[in-house]
């Protein structure tokens, strides 16, 4: 059973001094038991990370990938990229917390244009694991021009193939409808994006930005909103989730079916649950309100 601590044996094996006093690397075998303590061998997870949460990995992005791969995973990461432009000219939507565009920004910072799904490029804020995911030859990556999922495993195919420009969170809903796991490792629930699937659950719209496609079109893609306040939902969320330290990284899993309705009903019971506390936040404010009103509009 997994418990706020490793089994003491684990942990002071990953706990072990190594030369010049620096804590010995986190191994294969340390990931591989985290992985099979949570019960998440052979399923579907959605992985959220922060490589330096763990000290330092032996093998660095590659083995943590590699853990859920022995054994049996099919891992899903966020592979957001920034190919965002501006609106057609008069096409504005209330309540879609419009944010401007730098003029004459390169698409992503791309010389070579805008999104295609055989890109290998993520923001830098994904961090070194989708990074690493995003890079694989044999990962596969939806096709959205703006928040993309990329997986690898034997599922990948089955997870990913929903995603679309207007279908942003396909491969969450396939993760909870096929009994899979939302792993944070080293991060909290402001990086958990099933969240912005419940708040679709409790009846928000999500918002409408436009995008730059490699063959040069331009076109809209639905995206989620601020996710400043999400750690507010912690005790609804807390009967979905399990803690343990792998190395130095806090991991919390959670059910993905579980949690989205969990997250859904606290924010259907208390809309104003998600909010950053910023009162210049616009996309709180909208998304609050039920985000973009006549967003169908734009693909009619």
């Amino acid at each position: 059973m997994v418990s706020d601590r490793m089994d003491s044996d684990r942990m002071d094996s990953a706990g072990d001094q190594g030369s010049y006093g620096r804590p010995a690397p986190v191994t294969t075998t340390v990931l591989r038991q985290g992985v099979r303590d949570h019960g998440l061998s052979g399923r579907i997870v959605v992985v959220h990370s922060s490589l330096a949460s763990f000290g330092r990995v032996d093998g660095g992005a590659a083995a943590v990938v590699q853990a859920f791969l022995d054994e049996g995973c099919t891992i899903v990461v966020p592979a957001f990229s920034d190919c965002r432009v501006s609106p057609p000219p008069g096409v504005r939507l209330e309540r879609n917390a419009e944010e401007a565009v730098p003029p004459g920004r390169p698409a992503g910072g791309r010389p070579e244009g805008g999104f295609s799904p055989g890109m290998t490029e993520v923001v830098p804020e994904m961090g070194a694991i989708p990074a690493w995911v995003a890079a694989h030859p044999d990962r596969r990556r939806g096709n959205h021009p703006l928040n993309s999922f990329a997986a690898l495993g034997p599922r990948a195919g089955e997870v990913i193939g929903g995603q679309s420009p207007q279908d942003v969170y396909a491969p969450l809903r396939a993760a909870a409808a096929n009994d899979g796991c939302v792993a944070l490792l080293g991060v909290g629930l402001t990086a958990m994006t099933i969240i912005h699937l419940a708040e679709q659950v409790a009846g928000r719209e999500l918002f409408v930005r436009w995008a730059l496609l490699a063959d040069g079109r331009r076109i809209p893609a639905r995206v989620g909103s601020c996710s400043e306040g999400f750690e507010r939902l912690a005790p609804a969320l807390t009967p979905a989730e399990a803690v343990s330290d792998v190395g130095r990284s806090r991991w919390r899993v959670f059910g993905a079916a579980r949690a989205v309705d969990l997250a859904a009903a606290e924010i259907s019971r208390r809309p104003d649950v998600t909010s950053c506390g910023d009162p210049s936040c616009a996309r709180c404010r909208d998304a609050v309100a039920g985000g973009p009103v006549g967003s169908e509009s734009v693909w009619a």
